[in-house]
């Protein structure tokens, strides 16, 4: 199994409903590196997995829908603790629409993606999909 990484990071603001998040309850801010791997078994006729520089900007554009945003107000969210878990899923679902129409180029050989946010050095949650 292949796999690219690309990276990039974004800045939000949100809070969370429930008792279990203590003082994250109230509105904060939470900053996440975000790594983003795509899989595959096989590699296309110029011997890659994904061009890097698409699939750079297409994380660019997936971070850019969310950065410097309360999350709070953002309607996909309504209703929904944005754990990490939670927006390593987003990012993972929107990636995987944006691949579905081509903005990475040809993508037949992609079987998988796998979404890192990073809250710190010593903390990350993933999401891994299919493609």
């Amino acid at each position: 199994m292949f796999g690219l990484t690309v990276r990039d990071h974004m800045m939000v603001a949100h809070s969370f409903r429930g008792e279990v998040f203590g003082p994250a309850q109230a509105l904060h801010g939470a900053t996440f590196v975000v790594d983003a791997t795509f899989r595959g078994e096989t590699l296309d006729a110029d011997g890659i997995l994904v061009d890097i520089g698409r699939a750079t900007e297409v994380l660019k554009q997936v971070v850019g829908e969310l950065s410097y945003r309360n999350l709070d107000e953002v309607p996909a969210f309504a209703g929904t603790n944005t754990t990490t878990e939670v927006l390593a899923r987003h990012v993972a679902d929107r990636l995987a629409e944006l691949v579905a129409a081509g903005a990475v180029g040809p993508a037949d050989h992609l079987s998988g993606l796998v979404v890192t946010l990073h809250e710190s050095h010593v903390a990350w949650a993933s999401y891994e999909r299919a493609l």
